[in-house]
């Protein structure tokens, strides 16, 4: 039997961004084409990749403003149900894990502008305020980084004994504390001003330095030790 070649215009429509990649390489696909894979198929009015502009559009045509979308937000679109909705959740996390990850491996942390690219690929999607905290060791490699708390759109609380049992659970000799403002602005509250202190006290204690605190936003960031705060 001779075996047939068909261009991508014969194929149904929501195969043909799955074709394009497989013969082309996923860069030459648009982010519509890209995303109408993680959808898959389509409805009786609407292709995938239909589908797909219409999540695209919901996020202003902004791959940035599509990760801050939540799965309740993505499942308000008409054709877009929870599978679909958990996969693109999924997609864009795995895109951010990857963003954030690789200035780590690859490097020591050697200046605030180190951490702060680190952290903004991480928190930047964040609706509400969180603290975290990277565990170095003695080359300033980070060992560890998590988020201690997740609080509201104001602010969270970040236990220091928390903080600092980590450190001894992950060998850490020195550590940056770190946390977004949801709201852009770059100026230290008071109470981060407090909680900074705090916990510095607390870490000489277990001969643990606390290398610096920074807040980043959208708007970019603000290091406790670059302004002479710690």
């Amino acid at each position: 039997m001779q075996e047939h070649k068909y261009s991508i215009k014969q194929w149904a429509k929501d195969d043909r961004p799955r074709e394009k990649l497989l013969l082309k390489g996923a860069d030459s696909l648009s982010n519509s084409e890209l995303l109408a894979i993680l959808i898959q198929n389509g409805n009786k009015e609407k292709t995938a990749v239909d589908l797909a502009k219409e999540v695209l559009k919901s996020g202003k045509d902004n791959l940035h403003e599509l990760g801050k979308l939540s799965l309740k937000d993505l499942m308000k679109i008409k054709g877009i149900g929870e599978a679909k909705a958990v996969a693109i959740i999924a997609a864009l996390e795995l895109g951010r894990r990857r963003q954030a990850e690789a200035p780590i491996d690859k490097a020591r942390v050697l200046s605030s502008n180190d951490i702060a690219v680190f952290l903004q690929a991480r928190l930047k999607d964040n609706r509400h305020e969180v603290f975290a905290v990277m565990y170095l060791n003695r080359a300033n490699k980070v060992n560890h980084f998590e988020i201690i708390s997740k609080g509201g759109i104001t602010g969270t609380v970040a236990d220091p004994r928390v903080i600092l049992r980590k450190a001894l659970e992950y060998d850490a000799v020195s550590i940056i504390l770190c946390h977004n403002h949801p709201s852009g602005s770059l100026k230290p509250s008071r109470a981060d001003e407090q909680l900074t202190v705090k916990i510095k006290e607390a870490a000489c204690f277990l001969d643990i330095t606390v290398l610096d605190h920074v807040i980043v936003s959208e708007n970019g960031y603000f290091s406790f030790a670059d302004e002479g705060l710690l």
